[in-house]
């Protein structure tokens, strides 16, 4: 919430408070003499009953209505209040819902301030009476009355602090909502059994009702609790089927951050990566549900929460900021509170880090470090599938000596730029098509070995000069292709001239050892160059290689070798 806006909610609420409650005592005053003992055993029974509340969508929901549906037929609506106040307190700290959440203590403070004021306006307008009442239909249907006012105020004001105080944008029909009309219909009768029985009995009542009503509560409480566990379970198996099916390391991570922020309340979420056993590397950060660069590359592996979790190979979990303290200086945040650091184990070694943080503290549980334990085996084998899939690929496409792009890929290039091309007539396309002159005599004067080190130092030229206006191709053999894409055919020509005297200027060295002496040779290589250009020259894949083939042959091979040729030229 906004400074601004808790400004304003204390602000009211130091108001309204003293104001409403002195307004309900003097206009319905409470009758205690007498009933102190009994008053603070109902006090007693309502935070037992509101100690373990159920939550439902980030909503506590506590059968504390039935106690204070007897408290506020038999003493009135000003001892309902003061206990209701109280036991929010309670209900609160219950929760942990610390210092940096002060304001829910407001909110919910005037929410059952309001709550309580207009259900006695209404139970007392309809002639409700208060103490020993004989039982009746009148008595039961006010009683009704009473209550469904109390819940219907209690959504509404509910609904209007999610909207404008919390800027949440909810339904008005949530599930809170549904729960909310099951415990009060069930809470309802057991109210009214323990005003009867306490009117009649007295004390001993108390007891009689209040025990079955505290084991109810901690029955449905342990209920939803295995609902919830279950329901993250569900999501996990989704998520590791979801992580295996991904092919690039990227999406793999992309989707174990965003289903794992969705499950949990997660601040800050880093996935660490382990460099030669001795560092740490961060390679993915998430703050506030974004991802972002990380400013820090790495750092030492023996450090902070991450450096125990790497020698201990356990989660760990931590569920407020002191706890962090004994593992050392630690590079999360000041803010953080909780975390979950797990690590990312394969064939029994630590190939990463996971860490989950939260700027509350206690934020998680043990069930919440085992899901994630769980999904994080699933993301070790996920992250080793895309490597091993991008090396695959990588091999497939790519010429295992020069490490150029391979005629595989070239071919795929083609397709992807002439479908361009089809879409966008006045889009340009370049082809470079070059050969080694005398190849085989290199080949036979300094042995194979060396020839290869041609053909790799060539890549390397052509790699350097051509930068990032184009891509280079091993077409087979000693030949080579370079695709140029938005370069007109002047300047492909002009570019090509520059190839052909990056190669022919500069001598290439070779390790000369046919006659079992190591020795470097320098050796003068030229080439033959030819371009072609789409859709001038040709207007599909093939027709531009071969036209592009053809001035190379024609145009400088046949011309005296050393030159560039362009088709039609």
């Amino acid at each position: 919430m906004e400074r601004k806006r808790q400004v304003i909610l204390w602000t009211g609420w130091a108001i309204l408070c003293p104001v409403i409650l002195a307004a309900t005592y003097h206009l319905w005053p409470p009758s205690f003499a007498g009933n102190m003992t009994d008053l603070i055993l109902f006090f007693i029974l309502m935070c037992l009953v509101c100690f373990k509340p159920i939550i439902v969508n980030d909503t506590p929901i506590f059968f504390v209505e039935g106690v204070a549906l007897a408290v506020f037929i038999y003493f009135g609506v000003f001892a309902e209040m003061l206990m209701m106040q109280i036991s929010t307190v309670l209900v609160m700290l219950s929760l942990r819902v610390g210092l940096k959440q002060h304001y829910r203590y407001a909110t919910n403070s005037l929410m059952f301030l309001l709550v309580c004021l207009l259900g006695g306006v209404f139970y007392e307008s309809v002639s409700g009476q208060h103490g020993k009442v004989e039982f009746s239909l009148g008595f039961l249907l006010n009683v009704i009355g009473y209550s469904l006012v109390v819940w219907s105020v209690n959504h509404c004001l509910l609904h209007m602090a999610r909207l404008y105080l919390y800027q949440r944008k909810d339904r008005f029909f949530t599930k809170d909502f549904w729960w909310e009309i099951f415990s009060s219909v069930m809470v309802l009768p057991v109210g009214i059994i323990l005003y009867l029985l306490y009117a009649q009995l007295g004390m001993p009542a108390i007891l009689y009702v209040g025990i079955p009503m505290v084991t109810l509560g901690v029955i449905l409480n342990l209920y939803y609790s295995s609902q919830r566990v279950n329901g993250y379970l569900q999501q996990a198996a989704e998520i590791g089927k979801q992580l295996t099916e991904r092919l690039e390391e990227d999406e793999v991570l992309n989707v174990f951050h965003e289903k794992m922020t969705a499950m949990f309340p997660v601040d800050y979420a880093y996935i660490i990566d382990i460099v030669d056993h001795s560092r740490f590397k961060i390679i993915r950060t998430l703050e506030n549900g974004a991802v972002r660069e990380s400013g820090l590359e790495s750092f030492p592996i023996e450090q902070g929460i991450s450096g125990y979790t790497y020698r201990t190979q356990k989660g760990v979990l931590v569920k407020k900021r002191s706890g962090r303290e004994e593992f050392g200086h630690s590079l999360l945040p000041e803010s953080v509170e909780s975390v979950i650091s797990v690590p990312i184990i394969r064939s029994q070694e630590v190939t990463g880090i996971v860490l989950f943080t939260s700027n509350k503290k206690r934020a998680y549980e043990n069930y919440q470090l085992m899901i994630v334990e769980l999904l994080t085996a699933h993301l070790g084998v996920a992250i080793e599938n895309a490597r091993s899939h991008a090396h695959t690929k990588e091999q497939s496409i790519r010429c295992s000596l020069t490490k150029l792009y391979n005629y595989r890929y070239l071919e795929k290039s083609l397709q992807d730029e002439f479908a361009l091309l089809r879409k966008h007539p006045d889009r340009i396309l370049s082809l470079v098509i070059l050969d080694i002159d005398h190849f085989k005599s290199i080949n036979d004067t300094y042995g194979h070995q060396a020839g290869n080190e041609v053909l790799s130092q060539l890549a390397r030229r052509l790699e350097r000069f051509t930068g990032d206006r184009g891509t280079v191709y091993r077409y087979g053999g000693e030949e080579f292709v370079i695709l140029l894409p938005e370069m007109e055919k002047n300047a492909c020509f002009a570019f090509a001239e520059g190839v052909r005297n990056e190669i022919a200027s500069t001598p290439f060295l070779l390790e000369q050892d046919m006659n079992e002496t190591k020795s470097r040779a320098a050796v003068p290589i030229t080439a033959s160059i030819g371009i072609a250009a789409a859709l001038e020259d040709a207007d599909d894949e093939l027709s531009l290689i071969r036209h592009a083939d053809r001035a190379m042959y024609v145009g400088a091979k046949q011309a005296g070798r050393n030159k560039v040729a362009g088709y039609g030229r």
